[in-house]
């Protein structure tokens, strides 16, 4: 089609209708609707500020192949410029320490770890930006460091595979043996849950400077010296093969509430299916020479209970959950009486059993999960 002879009123409501996917397009199809209104090129240029050059190979472009010259000829990129066993080393030496390879470094950043791998011959080149892309790619992210107390159980790698099994089998990794758990629920409790104004943040209006001179003082929280109700325990479950939490508000957390949770917990499926309770090493968890209560009913009922080893409940799955419970519940709150407490928290796990998938709640129980 030359263009000399396009009428706008057939050409323009097309490019209109075609081009407007891209920036490039549309440039390319303004230049050609203002050809077809017979502007002349340097008119064109100034209009659309680029070179009459420019004008022209579109409009030649335009008059050879029609339409389709408005539309950008995008290639795929380039080939990965590191192989595989390049970005294997590249995020193995970025989750070490630079003192283990003998530099003065605390931590390593992008500059520094950039250079290593060129002088080490990892890499030839590459560029910081290249580098932030790559091990963003490879799931490794800058992190803050936190304390961590070392456990010192005679039997740690014993408990720690146990439980690792366990973690196995309900993630579909191991196929369990023959008297094997098939259930498994991790248990803790959360608390002491006091009465008490809890930081936290909300909308509200601006202060400072802009500030409306008008607008009532942002809203604060009490403050308490002494808390005359008591406290009371939250128990909690978590199924690892459902997904779904389970919690009871007590008042004590002693044997005999710790062994009424878990008589709860084996209520839910038929006494032939053995399951399994990972928990810490909490007294009243555990089975001694005064009170063999524990044993006995984990014997009786065809129930397995796992313990963590000495200072590591990281293990134990639940304790994620437990973030997610202060962000979403307990953050901001300052309720009147434990009744009203209790009964947020039991709408919330409704709630997190119902929304499971929910994107927010995945991200902080992943984040914070260790196990």
């Amino acid at each position: 089609m030359s263009l000399a002879r396009c009428d706008i009123t057939q050409c323009g409501p097309s490019i209109v209708r075609r081009g407007s996917g891209s920036v490039v397009t549309w440039r390319r199809a303004q230049m050609v609707l203002l050809s077809a209104q017979g502007m002349t090129t340097t008119q064109i240029a100034k209009v659309a500020f680029t070179s009459e050059d420019r004008v022209r190979d579109v409009i030649h472009n335009f008059n050879a192949d029609g339409f389709d010259s408005l539309y950008p000829k995008y290639k795929g990129g380039r080939k990965p410029t590191f192989t595989l066993p390049q970005r294997v080393e590249i995020k193995k030496i970025a989750k070490s320490r630079p003192a283990e390879h003998g530099l003065p470094f605390s931590r390593w950043s992008l500059a520094k770890l950039a250079d290593f791998l060129v002088a080490e011959g990892v890499v030839e080149d590459i560029s910081h930006e290249g580098l932030r892309e790559l091990l963003r790619a490879e799931n490794v992210s800058f992190q803050a460091i936190k304390t961590w107390k070392g456990s010192r159980d005679p039997d740690y790698q014993v408990k720690k595979a146990r439980i690792e099994h366990l973690y196995a089998i309900t993630d579909g990794e191991v196929v369990p043996e023959p008297g094997e758990p098939t259930v498994i629920f991790c248990m803790d409790e959360f608390g002491p849950l006091n009465l008490q104004p809890r930081p936290g943040r909300q909308w509200t209006d601006v202060g400072g400077k802009g500030k409306d001179p008008e607008r009532e003082p942002r809203p604060r929280m009490r403050a308490t010296y002494t808390r005359t109700q008591g406290v009371r325990h939250l128990f909690t479950a978590l199924d690892l093969g459902k997904d779904k939490m389970y919690g009871h508000v007590k008042k004590r957390k002693r044997r005999g509430e710790f062994l009424e949770f878990c008589r709860y917990l084996r209520s839910l499926y038929p006494p032939e299916v053995r399951i399994a309770i990972v928990c810490d090493n909490f007294s009243p968890h555990l089975t001694t020479k005064k009170d063999k209560r524990v044993g006995e009913w984990a014997e009786a009922n065809n129930v397995e209970i796992a313990y963590t080893p000495t200072n590591s409940s990281w293990l134990n799955r639940i304790e994620a959950q437990f973030t997610a419970l202060r962000e979403f519940t307990l953050n901001g709150t300052d309720h009147a009486g434990h009744r009203e407490q209790g009964s947020m928290i039991r709408r919330y796990i409704a709630w997190r059993n119902r929304n499971t998938d929910n994107p927010r709640l995945r991200r902080i129980v992943k984040r914070a999960n260790v196990a």
